[in-house]
């Protein structure tokens, strides 16, 4: 395969205004300039990974396949300016993307492509797993997925028993301060699924991760449902956007 079938392309669905036209040269090729800031850039981080780049570079690099022939690094700042981080850029949901000057349909989508390999790599390394063995990866995996969201989402994740992780799934999203959530739902797929144990998992889009009453107060309504029925419930975890928190290490469980 030739080396120009990998060479950055423009596609059609790329809007004029996405980001600040850079000079153009004669071809409608991108100036010299531009070219060499990409190529510094992506040596960087093959040869030094991630950890060596800020994270507006990190996400300059994304930015580059959606838009090829113009200066990303305004638009990767201004993101980032606005989100506070590149997680937070990635996690934004679309239409409080696309209020950011710049963005349009392509940018969104290689937002969310990104975001979505994220998640399935954390996932990959926790499910049909026994969760003794992969606690840390299963906490990674909660933070990737939940801790930048703007709104509360529950999930449950069901184990087998041997406890290993069978099934993640989501239950409810609400605002930005409540999700609701059916104890009976929550068992009744426990049941569906042979499942042995149960994880609860909900994210506080403030950041905090101390449970309210209303938090503990669900808890034990689902504990008391799944332990009629030989259920067994291992944790709840509320995860912040730097930590999270266990009602089994705190004593609420």
């Amino acid at each position: 395969m030739t080396r120009s079938a990998f060479a950055e392309a423009p596609l059609p669905i790329f809007d004029a205004d996405e980001a600040a036209v850079a000079p153009s040269v004669p071809g409608g090729r991108p100036p010299s300039y531009l070219k060499d800031h990409r190529a510094r850039l992506r040596e960087r981080f093959l040869s030094g990974g991630a950890a060596a780049m800020p994270d507006y570079e990190l996400l300059e690099l994304v930015l580059f396949r959606a838009i090829p022939r113009r200066d990303v690094k305004p638009l990767a700042r201004a993101l980032i300016d606005r989100f506070g981080d590149f997680n937070a850029v990635l996690s934004a949901p679309p239409d409080r993307l696309a209020e950011t000057e710049g963005v349009g349909p392509a940018v969104v989508c290689e937002l969310k492509v990104v975001e979505a390999a994220a998640h399935r790599l954390s996932r990959s390394r926790v499910l049909r797993r026994q969760v003794v063995s992969s606690w840390q990866a299963l906490i990674d995996y909660c933070h990737a997925t939940m801790a930048h969201r703007e709104t509360e989402q529950f999930r449950v994740l069901y184990l087998d028993r041997k406890n290993v992780l069978i099934a993640d799934e989501e239950q409810g999203r609400g605002t930005v301060d409540h999700v609701p959530v059916y104890p009976r739902e929550v068992v009744k797929r426990a049941l569906e699924l042979n499942a042995s144990a149960l994880i609860l998992v909900h994210n506080h889009p403030s950041g905090d991760p101390t449970p309210s009453e209303a938090d503990i107060a669900m808890t034990e309504q689902i504990r008391r449902a799944a332990e009629a029925l030989s259920i067994t419930l291992h944790d709840h975890l509320v995860i912040g956007r730097a930590r999270e928190l266990s009602f089994r290490a705190e004593g609420l469980l």
